[in-house]
């Protein structure tokens, strides 16, 4: 014998299908999840690198002016400080290895009120230079961003 409903009896309800897109959702976020792991697992690997790399840095000043203030990023381990330096003579070059380093130093050649002519520039052992030129009283060079 089959199993057919009575006339007139209302007809059994259909097979409850699953719903699919609760388990798209998931694996969308388990992907993104292991994805942002990944990457900031290789960014941690990069910035240890960098930490514990040595950099040569040089400074240089040229021209001829009197009365001259010079201040510079330096870095004492992960620590950024500033030095000042007041020069009565050019030239003048400084040099400085440090590890640590962070992209992100500032090199001011400040003129008095005596004027002048100075050109400044940093070269960092990667390549990166920079370079900057002032002239007149008061005026200021600035080599930064390296």
């Amino acid at each position: 014998m089959s199993e057919q409903a009575a006339p007139g009896a209302p007809a059994p309800p259909p097979p409850r299908r699953r719903r699919l897109w609760p388990w798209v959702l998931l694996l969308i976020v388990v992907v993104l999840a292991l994805g942002a792991g990944a990457v900031s697992a290789v960014l941690a690997r990069e910035v240890s690198a960098e930490s514990s790399r040595t950099v040569h840095i040089r400074y240089e000043v040229t021209g001829a002016a009197e009365d001259v203030t010079l201040t510079y990023s330096t870095w004492k381990g992960e620590e950024l400080s500033t030095a000042r330096l007041t020069l009565r003579r050019l030239p003048w070059t400084g040099e400085l290895d440090t590890k640590g380093f962070m992209s992100g130093g500032s090199f001011e050649v400040s003129l008095g009120k005596s004027g002048g002519d100075v050109a400044c520039s940093v070269t960092v052992d990667d390549g990166t230079h920079r370079t900057a030129r002032a002239s007149g009283a008061f005026a200021t060079a600035t080599c930064d961003g390296y």
